[in-house]
Formats: C-alpha cells, structure tokens, sequence
C-alpha cells in the first residue's frame, strides 16, 4: 500500500508550532498511511528554548504515533539586522537539503520510504512554496488563525493592491469597512495591530499574496462557529478545527492553584489571563485590582512581569506581586480571590469552579474557551486579537466587551469602572448568551467526531494527499 511523506514547516513560536503539530497528530491517527516530518526553522531573533523544550517533551512520550512523526531542528543563518521575510527566505536551502535527504533515504526494513506527498507551510512562510515546486509537490497553508480574519487579510491585501488603499490610514479612524467574510460592518478602530504596523504590514501582504499558490488553506476553525466566514471564501479551505493541545494537565504540577479552585463553588470565578506574551504596566495593574476588589467576585489572575524592550518578548513572574498591586490590596482579598503567575491556562478552564476568562483574545485561547464553555470577557493586546474580539463580541455574539479596540502598545489605561462593568456581565451570566457558549462548545466536540463536520474535512485533506501520489 502507497505510503505518504508529509513536510510541515511551522513558524517556530510556541502558539504556531504546538497548533501544526496537533494537526499533524490528527493527520496520523486517521490514516497509518501518512508519515510527517516537522522542520523548525533556526531563526536567530526566536527564544528557541521553549520550542527545544516543546519538542523534547513530544519525542519523550510513549505516543503511538510518535514513530510516524520527526523532527529536524534546521541550521541557524545569522543575519545582521532584523528583518522578517529575508530571515524565512534564507533558510531555503537548509529546508531543500533537508527535504533531499528524507526522500532519497535508503529502504528501511525492506519496505519502501514514503513517497513524498505535499508540503504543509506557515501562513508566515509562504516563499517555501518555491521548495514544494522544486520538488514537485502541491503546498497547502496552515492558517493559524480563523476563518473570518482569513478573509480580513485577504480583503485588505485586495484594497491594498487594486484599489491603493493604506490599511495604516484605518489606524483611529471611525470608518466600518465592508470585509467578505462578515455578516457586519467592521470598525476600521478593531482592525489587527499588525495590519497597522509599517513592520510587518508588508510581511502579511507578502504572504497574502502567495495563499493561491496553494492548493488549499487548512484553518484552525470548524464550520459551526464560522459558517459565514467559510462560505464566503473562495477557495479551497479545510476548517478542521479546533485544533487544541487540551491533553495538558497541570493539577501536578500546580497543585496550590488546582487546590484553591477545588474549594470555590461552580461557576463562581472569573480567570483573567493575556497569553505568554500579555502583561501590563503598574499603572493598569492597579486599575485591575480596583475593579476586582470592587466587584466581589471570586477570581484568580495571572499576572506578568513586562519584559525588558525586545522583538519578540517574554513576560515573567513577579517575585513578589505586592510591588505593583496596591497596598493592602492581598490582605483585603484574602479568601476571595488568588494572585498567580504563569497559569496552566486549559487546566484551568476545565475546572467547574471558572465561570468566566477575562482575555487578551488570542485565536487558542478563543477557542479552548469555547471548548469548554467558558464565556469570554475580551481584552485584546496586538497581532489579530482585537479583531478576534470584534468577533466574538458583535459578529457570534459569544462574549462581552472590556475593551474591543485595546492595544498594549497605546499608553492607554482602561480605569477600573470599564473593567468591573466588564467583569459584572461576564459573570452575572446573560442566560440567552450562556446557552449559546454551551450550545458551541457540545458543536465543537462533535465537529472532531466520526461524522462531525472537521473530521469529514480532515477525510477529504488526507484524500488530496493520497490522490497526488497517483
């Protein structure tokens, strides 16, 4: 039986590479068929660290499939200065030789290699389609991100090309645009910070650019959240999602946390929580603080140190939270509410204590919360988040706002009144929006069931897989 060889290549930052490897995982349980090898791009402006430890983890388990999937770790390229695209582009030639080498390996146990099948490629690294072509096989992009913002970039990289238009113009402007893939109208003040960035505005068109190369887009999203979206795209897209990393438990781990959330009552306690990149400064920390102290809310906050001026940060633990938060504030809400760290955020919101997930909105936290039925209050940051909130917010009407049009880079401070108003709707549960997050949660279970609409998605993938070997 003909057996296929797939090549993904991920940006190697923690929220893209765990995504392609769980989609990898549901490739290889479906079909035995299917071998996938992973190439980590070495880029000398990533922290490595995490993605190294990632891996590590992953070729440690005793998975089934563990046999089937490889990682190759490419050769860091040292580049003077920063520049996003001409980084990707010069590992061409590592992912070529890498690539030579899977498919002209030697017969292993008398049965043939896997013949090589397609390229699974980053939406942040479409200029790979020129290996896939040398090679003579079909790309296909991972689209981390959903549907809807799918087509915002699309749209916006139309406008940008056929009409003149500057996206970065949008930036405060209180115009709506008339985006393919909305049922409404969108305020340019929600568009992603990254389409307002001269930095990496290009980056994204660039790779916009190149998505009808492919023969088709695999989306993190299922039909059922964003049926419009989906159907307003007009190309080949696989909604196989949602694609989560929800085996992670973290009760041994954190046990102190697991332990004060086991004594609070169902559904009594808001989880604020901004992703590995999210953290403030003093100044909004203790607008925070006002408002929780205020509400009387059970709650459990996972507050992050800033990290120093970066291109790629990473927030810490305060040693001692008390130097930011105001005085007295612990001893006030002792018994009410904990102060943490970093949090094992699915561990988390799997818990019948958490009720509400006041979030910076990044596409897997949106979707982990859906899994689990926990109704979002959005605090958007950067990348597509405030989109994200746009979203789930006005267009599924499946969250409350705290702020739609925050970003962290703005110096603007949402004082305590916003914040506990935000809080207050998010846990004195709209019975009407309640049902619908539970009602999208049980959907997206069934999504990934034998006969849900992502596994017949994923079927017809691994069917265009096959089909090009013949």
């Amino acid at each position: 039986m003909e057996k296929a060889q797939l090549v993904f290549i991920p940006l190697p930052v923690m929220g893209h590479i765990v995504s392609s490897v769980e989609v990898a995982k549901l490739l290889l349980t479906r079909d035995h068929r299917l071998s996938i090898t992973v190439l980590i791009l070495n880029l000398s402006f990533v922290n490595s660290n995490q993605v190294h430890n990632y891996i590590e983890s992953f070729e440690a388990s005793s998975s089934t499939i563990s046999n089937r999937l490889q990682f190759i770790v490419l050769p860091e390229e040292e580049t003077e200065l920063f520049n996003f695209t001409s980084s990707i582009e010069i590992q061409k030639p590592h992912v070529k030789e890498a690539v030579l080498k899977i498919t002209q390996s030697k017969l292993i146990a008398d049965s043939p290699s896997p013949r090589l099948a397609g390229f699974v490629i980053d939406m942040f690294c479409t200029t790979m389609i020129d290996v896939a072509n040398d090679f003579g096989v079909p790309s296909y992009i991972f689209f981390t991100s959903g549907a809807a913002v799918l087509g915002l970039l699309l749209y916006v990289q139309k406008i940008h090309d056929e009409e003149k238009v500057d996206p970065i113009e949008f930036k405060n402007s209180d115009a709506e645009l008339s985006v393919p893939s909305l049922v409404n109208p969108f305020p340019a003040k929600a568009m992603p910070s990254s389409l307002l960035s001269r930095q990496w505005l290009p980056v994204l068109l660039d790779n916009a650019r190149r998505f009808g190369e492919a023969r088709g887009i695999i989306v993190n999203t299922f039909v059922e959240l964003e049926s419009y979206a989906v159907e307003s795209l007009k190309m080949g897209v696989y909604p196989v999602g949602p694609i989560l990393n929800v085996g992670l438990d973290g009760r041994n781990t954190h046990q102190e946390i697991m332990q004060w959330l086991d004594d609070q009552p169902p559904s009594s306690v808001v989880f604020l929580c901004f992703g590995s990149q999210g953290s403030f400064g003093e100044d909004q920390v203790k607008e925070i603080a006002y408002a929780l102290e205020r509400s009387r809310y059970r709650f459990l906050w996972s507050l992050r140190r800033p990290s120093p001026p970066g291109l790629l940060p990473s927030p810490s633990d305060y040693e001692d939270p008390q130097e930011v938060l105001p005085e007295g504030f612990l001893n006030r809400v002792t018994g009410l509410g904990k102060v943490i760290g970093w949090a094992p955020q699915v561990t988390i919101l799997a818990h019948p204590a958490v009720g509400g997930f006041v979030s910076h909105c990044g596409w897997n936290s949106v979707l982990e919360s859906i899994w689990f039925g926990v109704p979002i209050a959005t605090w958007p940051m950067y990348a597509e988040q405030q989109f994200n909130a746009f979203e789930m917010v006005t267009e599924l009407e499946l969250a409350v706002e705290i702020k739609m049009d925050y970003r962290n880079d703005s110096g603007v401070i949402v004082n305590c009144n916003e914040i506990e108003r935000g809080i207050r709707s998010l846990m004195e549960h709209d019975s009407k929006k309640m049902k619908k997050v539970k009602e999208m949660s049980e959907k997206s279970r069934r999504a990934l069931m034998d006969g849900g609409s992502s596994y017949c998605c994923l079927g017809r993938l691994i069917k265009n897989f096959m089909d090009d070997l013949t």
